[in-house]
């Protein structure tokens, strides 16, 4: 069996990380700003700080929520958002001059900072890098597809170039970065040194890569990772009069369907909440809990509003493989696990990644450069020595 050559792996490695070099680059920027979305949200816009100068403890959300709604007595409040402490919980409405719009309330003062009636900083940016908005059709965005294809060649990159650095272990103990030898040389050290060090990095952003690809391919199939609610009987329905038009009320308020998560699941605080869209929905509750490397969704509860009936209820005790996957994914893949410090080491590696793309970039440019000009060289010397004879 014929021995695969060196030379041949370090052109495989180059052909699968410089020709979509620009995309992978956007990609890996838009990413690392994602990461620090929140913060940067936190530094430019005052309304969203959540300020509490008086050390004032939180208010439960379904209070904000009937804040807003005594604040804008046509709105109708769909739901909630809750982030970082330092940030403000974020009130989801409809109104007759809004159709869609979120209201900034700080959570210790009960004091409605801003109505944001736009796309926020964080939402862009997330939407940006995930599937760099593109239309979705239905259950897929060909954008989606594009950004999580990465993460083939990323591995693919990362195990090539394994193959062609031999001892790479060497790095870790006797980094060499030569400056005094021309560009070529810096590049090289540069773009060696700096994958060495983000070998576990690549990795995690690779998985995580993939394991999205796999979520987009069973969104596009209709495949449910996670079991949709299913829709309240009509029988449970209240019995409305003929010719009353009005909406019935339900006979279990929102704080009282929190009340019932937080007895279910005693950790569990609430991160996105959606009151029902019509009378045959439910509440819709997903929170956090004392987890680590789980994302603030892990739990999930729909409750019925009729009956406080608790029709589906997801922890990770009773979560299967797949969705334990999928709970994982993001704190991996955005840095959240151990809040700002984790998400400032992912930012500082993202930063490393995108250098390395252009890094690469540069080095195949130069070495295509140096090439052509080889090859000018020897056609013009080919003809003047045809000239000559």
């Amino acid at each position: 069996m014929a021995k695969v050559s060196n030379r041949f792996w370090f052109m495989l490695h180059g052909w699968v990380s410089l020709p979509i070099w620009l995309l992978f680059c956007f990609i890996c920027l838009t990413g690392t700003i994602a990461v620090l979305s929140h913060e940067i949200t936190w530094l430019t816009n005052p309304a969203s700080r959540a300020l509490n100068p008086d050390n004032l403890a939180a208010k439960p959300v379904s209070e904000l929520m009937t804040i807003v709604e005594q604040a804008h007595p046509t709105a109708a409040v769909t739901g909630a958002m809750t982030f970082e402490p330092y940030l403000v919980n974020a009130i989801m409405l409809t109104d007759v001059d809004k159709p869609y719009a979120i209201a900034y309330i700080n959570q210790y003062t009960g004091e409605i900072q801003q109505i944001n009636e736009g796309m926020t900083f964080i939402g862009f940016m997330r939407s940006l890098h995930s599937w760099l908005l593109f239309p979705w059709h239905g259950s897929y965005s060909v954008g989606y597809y594009l950004v999580c294809s990465m993460a083939l060649f990323m591995l693919a990159s990362l195990v090539t170039g394994l193959i062609v650095y031999k001892r790479f272990w060497r790095s870790f103990f006797a980094p060499k970065l030569r400056i005094n030898q021309g560009k070529k040389t810096l590049l090289a050290d540069l773009h060696k040194l700096s994958g060495v060090w983000s070998i576990w990095f690549i990795a995690i952003m690779s998985l995580t890569g993939l394991w999205y690809l796999v979520q987009a391919i069973f969104w596009h199939a209709d495949i449910d990772i996670e079991p949709h609610a299913p829709l309240i009987a009509v029988e449970q329905l209240p019995f409305s009069p003929k010719g009353d038009t009005s909406s019935p009320i339900a006979s279990v308020s929102f704080t009282q369907a929190l009340t019932l998560a937080q007895t279910r699941f005693p950790d569990f605080q609430p991160s996105y909440v959606m009151k029902p869209e019509h009378n045959r929905d439910m509440y819709h509750l997903s929170g956090g809990g004392d987890y680590i490397f789980y994302d603030q969704n892990v739990y999930n509860l729909s409750i019925n509003p009729w009956t406080g009936e608790v029709a589906n209820a997801s922890s990770p005790d009773t979560m299967t493989a797949m969705q334990t996957i999928m709970h994982l994914a993001d704190p991996l893949h955005y840095g959240t696990l151990g809040g700002i410090w984790t998400k400032m080491i992912w930012f500082i590696f993202g930063l490393i990644l995108s250098g390395m793309s252009i890094t690469g970039f540069m080095m195949w440019g130069l070495r295509h450069v140096r090439a052509f000009k080889a090859q000018k060289s020897d056609d013009l010397g080919v003809q003047i020595l045809g000239e000559a004879q």
